[in-house]
């Protein structure tokens, strides 16, 4: 799945962690893990279901859990790139129809939780990208939004 002309314009919100990044579309999930040089795909173990991943490199687990929300297990594709030395995994969102799908974190344990303030970059994108959707004709990717961000739930606890 390639990165979307809207997403190629106005860029990514990933969130790190200690072996690569994640980010988000409307539709998909991407996890980008940072491996050795040459990493070969028979040292890749990539298992997805509806509601749960597992990821292995060289037998070695990486993440496994329950996924925060329900994917498309038989859409995940994942590839080697650069060389070996990224995974690249993308998920497809099963409730891609329910446009406010924005994922807090990977796992449904909170595994992978982006900060307060990446999440909601990760929501003005989306929000662009539900626009882009609804009005293809216009170009969204540099736009700003006028939105309280700051009144989401849960966000001002600490």
């Amino acid at each position: 799945m390639a990165v979307s002309y809207f997403d190629e314009k106005s860029g990514i919100i990933p969130c790190n962690t200690e072996w690569g990044r994640w980010w988000q579309t409307v539709d998909e999930l991407h996890i980008e893990v940072t491996l050795s040089v040459n990493t070969k795909s028979k040292d890749v173990k990539v298992n997805v279901t509806n509601s749960s991943i597992t990821c292995q490199i060289f037998g070695k687990t990486l993440f496994s859990g329950n996924l925060f929300r329900k994917v498309r297990a038989d859409d995940t594709l994942w590839t080697l790139e650069d060389n070996g030395t990224l995974l690249n995994i993308v998920l497809t969102k099963a409730d891609s129809s329910n446009k406010e799908n924005v994922w807090e974190a990977i796992m449904e344990d909170g595994s992978f939780k982006a900060d307060p303030i990446t999440y909601i970059e990760m929501m003005k994108k989306m929000d662009l990208e539900k626009l882009q959707m609804k009005y293809p004709g216009m170009d969204f990717s540099s736009s700003k939004l006028q939105k309280d961000y700051d009144s989401i739930p849960g966000l001002n606890q600490p």
